[in-house]
């Protein structure tokens, strides 16, 4: 039987649990830090925490952090990797994923989603549901491209950055690492590291 571990007992990993089962894995266990007062998520049980996973990694075909904060999931794979998991890469079946692609270990690409030719996308990148990152996009460790926002063609995405909702970010443009994208922004110029944009034009958040 074809295991798959899952650190992480969130909504988010909810839909990854859904997708592995849609892409031919068997058998869904959980594992989260909130254990034991976590024991279910969903129909899917949750048997322990990280440290418990750490112990039994050679049970399962493959792992996966199902965590959507991207520097915490970021952390967690790391430390998985360093422990020798044998990370999964897992794509819905209703997903197009160009064969010229590069995914890293642990990357999810959810339903609808299209990665088209040459885009590389690094370790532990959440594709989200309908999202579109295009022709020689770079996507770096952690990314993630939320449901229904597009990437166009030579896009570069630092790591842990977040691509909000809907948004949709212009040719060619560069964003750093830890970029908080907001829902519904058009993003037409370069974002430096760190930046919160929101807007259309994106621009940064005015905070006070």
């Amino acid at each position: 039987m074809k295991a798959l571990a899952l650190l992480g007992a969130s909504g988010h990993g909810k839909v990854i649990a859904d997708a592995a089962l849609a892409a031919g894995w068997q058998s869904i266990v959980f594992f989260d830090d909130a254990w034991p007062r976590a024991s279910l998520k969903g129909r899917w049980p949750v048997v322990g925490n990280t440290a418990a996973l750490l112990e039994r990694l050679t049970d399962f075909d493959g792992v996966m952090v199902a965590i959507g904060d991207c520097s915490v999931r970021l952390q967690k794979h790391r430390a998985l990797r360093a422990a020798g998991a044998q990370f999964a890469t897992l794509v819905h079946p209703r997903a197009y994923v160009s064969p010229y692609v590069q995914l890293g270990a642990g990357t999810v690409v959810m339903a609808n989603a299209v990665v088209n030719v040459d885009a590389v996308v690094g370790d532990a990148c959440i594709i989200n549901t309908g999202a579109t990152v295009d022709h020689d996009c770079a996507l770096a460790d952690a990314v993630h491209v939320g449901p229904g926002a597009n990437l166009s063609g030579n896009v570069s995405v630092g790591a842990c950055s977040w691509i909000g909702v809907g948004s949709c970010v212009r040719q060619g443009t560069r964003i750093g690492a830890g970029v908080m994208v907001g829902a519904g922004a058009v993003v037409v110029s370069a974002v430096l590291d760190g930046l919160t944009v929101v807007g259309c034009p994106a621009a940064p958040l005015n905070r006070t």
